[in-house]
């Protein structure tokens, strides 16, 4: 029973939350989709077609219906796994979507892998040095690459490393067949951007979580008992300063995967941002609401994951149960 109550309560009520927030954003993604101007059907048939045409063709879409009759429809068939068939390229969404997911996974499973160590290095950094001037210049530093516009950064790395000191292709597609290492490469310079806007916020929040920690009682009795200062970090420090962010981490995963638009842009990168966007020029419904979906189902799960991570990193919140 204490097992219970101390796990399996506090799972079941983050999963009903979670479900309870996914439901939401279904109803938010299908009132968006549908208040964007225009017709589907004028939109597919160009507007020269005759009005019967359209007429039959909305019909046959089911865009005539009311809109309560659509949703319930969409989420219907949301249950059995159809996504539907896409309205402008006449494929089934799901081969447009996973593609496109896998991509930006891809972009962003190997961001994070520079974005993290680098921002809780560089946060523990400044946070040693609390007033100091490397603190001052890693601050600043984060600042100013966090304010930074992706689409500015991006075409300056561009300008930099791919034309002025050709070290790397301009586009991020590699090759068919290309090996990991290969695909790595063009990646680099995708990444970059991406790298300097969320280091300087993620090692800001670091810093300032390690600073709060440095100043308990309980650190510094640690080091008045003579701890060495590598068992200081890794048994009290980490433990206590990385839940923040992680929940902010978890907070960007959905930006990093459905987001980075203007970056998937400059360098023609298929990935999820580019496909909703050109769907949404397109009014293209079924690949919009799926893929918003999508994002929305991303951010719900890693923010559940990371709630939970942070309530098995607290022994407080477990004891509350």
């Amino acid at each position: 029973m204490r097992w219970i109550r101390q796990y399996g309560i506090p799972l079941l009520r983050r999963l009903g939350s979670s479900v309870l927030t996914l439901w939401l954003i279904t109803i938010v993604v299908f009132a968006m989709t549908n208040v964007l101007p225009g017709d589907v059907a004028r939109r597919i048939l160009g507007p020269f077609a005759d009005e019967r045409a359209v007429a039959a063709l909305n019909h046959q879409l089911g865009t005539d219906r009311p809109l309560p009759e659509q949703y319930i429809h969409w989420l219907s068939r949301l249950a059995h796994g159809d996504l539907g068939t896409s309205l402008a390229m006449r494929r089934p969404v799901a081969q447009l979507l996973l593609p496109a997911l896998a991509n930006s996974a891809k972009l962003a499973g190997s961001a994070l892998l520079v974005i993290l160590p680098l921002s809780i290095f560089l946060g523990l950094v400044a946070a040693f040095s609390e007033g100091k001037a490397l603190d001052f210049l890693i601050r600043l530093s984060g600042l100013v690459t966090t304010v930074l516009p992706e689409f500015v950064t991006s075409i300056a790395v561009i300008l930099l490393f791919a034309i002025a000191i050709p070290l790397f292709p301009v586009t991020a597609v590699a090759p068919p067949h290309s090996s990991l290492p290969t695909q790595i490469y063009y990646l680099i310079l995708p990444i970059t951007p991406v790298t300097l806007v969320l280091v300087g916020y993620l090692c800001r929040v670091m810093r300032s979580s390690a600073v709060e920690i440095l100043h308990t009682n309980y650190i510094r009795a640690a080091e008045l008992k003579g701890l060495s200062r590598w068992r200081l970090l890794f048994w009290h420090l980490l433990p206590n300063a990385l839940p923040p962010v992680i929940a902010v981490t978890a907070n960007q995963l959905g930006y990093l995967l459905g987001g980075l638009v203007a970056i998937e842009a400059v360098f023609n990168y298929p990935g999820l941002g580019q496909l909703l966007l050109t769907a949404g020029r397109q009014k293209d419904f079924p690949v919009l609401q799926s893929g918003v979906l999508l994002v929305g189902l991303t951010y719900v799960l890693a923010n559940t994951f990371a709630d939970l991570l942070y309530w098995l990193l607290n022994p407080r919140l477990r004891e509350r149960g």
